[in-house]
């Protein structure tokens, strides 16, 4: 098929049907990058539907004597073909620990069953070598004698390149005092000539294997991922970090692919989603009708300009009752919710979505399977972000992780202002007009009245369907253009007040509410009881 990339945007996205669906429990390999000590290693990543657990390889102790676990102290006997039948890498001089690269199959080192790649090796015949350099070990083992005894630790968290095979691509091997340099080929051969055989397992010895070990378990309920480095806005290459409750980590997860990073993402986000879900139905079922949550979750707020030194905060929004709130972290108790770094009232809150780059994520994934997107980064340039503008023009502005999450918090608020205006119904707010004082009511039944702000006798009423524009000073005067019914000019009706912004947000909140009341998709998506439309 032929088509231009004009051409190709042009027609319809079809979900692709052969896009793994995300599950609750997960499997695979990822790398974990340590900031700290700017290393990565290999992790074993276990997905369920409440927790996240990282394995990590270590060395354990499986049948036998008693003995403790990892440090190991394993007798050689030096072959003159093939020598002890390892390789190392590393040394003190490159701060990077001197670990076993390769183990050769069926050679000495290999017929002990006690060594693995990976180790680090701590001493050679009772000698302490943890701070010798490359050249001082490779002498130590060549020099030892026909018997060497070496003590090894297992690294879990040994470098990633240290284990890198011979010849591994890119690796300048000509180099001796190179970290990646392998020893093997130095470490064959001993001073007579002669051939020793290896000794004879006895029964009691204990065995050894390779496992993956848990290191962490995360708990995903209220936990949050960020791609982001910490405190930017500064997106990390298929890369992501998970933060529990109580904010333990899982430091950086690196995947070799924007899609497998992807895949890992939506499948935690979905179980985190899963069990906000849960939690929301479970709080609803002790709350008053006026009081229920619509949604809550992890936010990353976007400071502005001139906030220059400043390092984005993670927020925790609620959509609750008459209320939007702003946390620091989860309130999980009823005394928490008091406690909420602000709060505004739905009616006069303006969402807006800065960018919604597609509905749902699996299409995204779709086109870079299909290598139409190069990569989230690339293609990220402008974050998810929503903002909540309020009253006296002043505005929070968040970004989310992913575009399902940027969905799914517009349709929340939709149904939240919807419910609170079904709740409040009508609105009044003070204003004055050439001097008098007015009261202006905006009634999801009746529409705008305006009153005299004593006698409350009514000067003018306009239904919803009636405005037909208006215009604003952007500070408290504003021009409502209505379509007189008899008539048919338009009236103008110029009022001023004290919180133009939180007005204008409120007919906003009723004109939207009215709308979707009158979207049978939408009443019959939101499950709603009752009959909430008025004629």
């Amino acid at each position: 098929m032929n088509v231009t990339g004009k051409q190709l945007l042009s027609e319809p996205t079809e979900r692709p049907s052969s896009l793994p669906v995300p599950t609750s429990t997960k499997s695979g390999i990822a790398l974990m990058y340590n900031e700290e000590t700017n290393n990565t290693y290999d992790v074993c990543l276990k997905l369920t539907k409440e927790v996240l657990t990282i394995q990590k390889l270590d060395v354990v102790c499986t049948s036998g004597s008693k003995s403790q676990v990892n440090h190991r102290t394993v007798v050689l006997r030096r072959q003159a073909t093939g020598g002890l039948g390892l390789s190392i890498k590393g040394g003190a001089e490159h701060n990077v620990p001197v670990v076993i690269s390769k183990i050769f199959k069926d050679q000495v080192a290999d017929q002990t069953g006690k060594l693995f790649v990976g180790d680090a090796v701590l001493q050679v015949n009772g000698i302490n070598v943890e701070h010798c350099t490359h050249e001082e070990v490779v002498h130590l083992l060549r020099t030892a004698g026909d018997e060497v005894t070496i003590g090894v630790r297992y690294l879990r968290e040994v470098p990633s390149f240290l284990k890198l095979p011979l010849g591994s691509p890119g690796l300048d091997h000509s180099r001796l005092s190179s970290p990646l340099f392998d020893s093997g080929l130095h470490l064959n051969g001993n001073g007579n000539g002669t051939t020793l055989s290896p000794p004879s397992p006895s029964a009691n010895e204990p065995k050894y294997e390779k496992r993956w070990l848990d290191a962490v378990c995360l708990p995903l309920l209220m936990a949050r991922v960020s791609r982001y480095k910490a405190g930017t806005d500064k997106l990390r290459f298929n890369c992501f970090e998970v933060f529990a409750m109580d904010g333990a980590n899982t430091n950086i997860l690196q995947f070799c692919t924007a899609a497998e990073s992807t895949d890992w993402l939506q499948a935690i986000s979905t179980n985190i989603n899963e069990l906000t879900q849960e939690n929301i139905k479970t709080v609803n079922k002790y709350c008053s009708a006026n009081d229920q949550i619509v949604h809550m979750g992890w936010v990353c707020e976007s400071l502005d300009s001139s906030a220059a030194g400043r390092t984005s905060p993670f927020k925790f929004l609620a959509l609750r009752g008459p209320y939007f709130y702003i946390f620091r972290r989860p309130p999980i108790s009823a005394t928490d919710w008091g406690r909420a770094e602000t709060s505004y009232h739905l009616y006069e809150v303006l969402f807006k979505v800065h960018k919604l780059w597609m509905a749902e994520d699996c299409w995204l994934q779709a086109r870079l399977y299909l290598g139409l997107e190069h990569s989230l980064q690339q293609q990220d340039t402008e974050s998810l972000c929503f903002s909540i503008l309020v009253g006296h023009g002043q505005s929070h502005t968040f970004r989310v992780e992913l575009a399902t999450d940027l969905a799914i918090w517009e349709k929340s608020f939709q149904r939240a202002v919807f419910l609170e205006v079904q709740r409040i119904q009508s609105k009044s707010y003070m204003c004055s007009c050439q001097g008098n004082v007015l009261s202006f009511t905006i009634d999801f039944g009746s529409g705008f009245t305006c009153s005299e702000g004593t006698s409350q006798s009514v000067l003018w009423r306009y239904k919803f369907s009636q405005l037909k524009g208006s215009s604003d000073d952007g500070k408290t005067r504003v021009k409502l253009l209505f379509k007189n019914a008899e008539s048919k000019q338009i009236d103008m009706k110029e009022l001023e007040f004290a919180n133009l912004t939180a007005v204008l947000h409120c007919i906003h909140s009723f004109i939207a509410a009215k709308v979707a009341s009158m979207d049978p998709l939408f009443m019959c998506s939101q499950s709603f009881s009752g009959n909430y439309t008025n004629s």
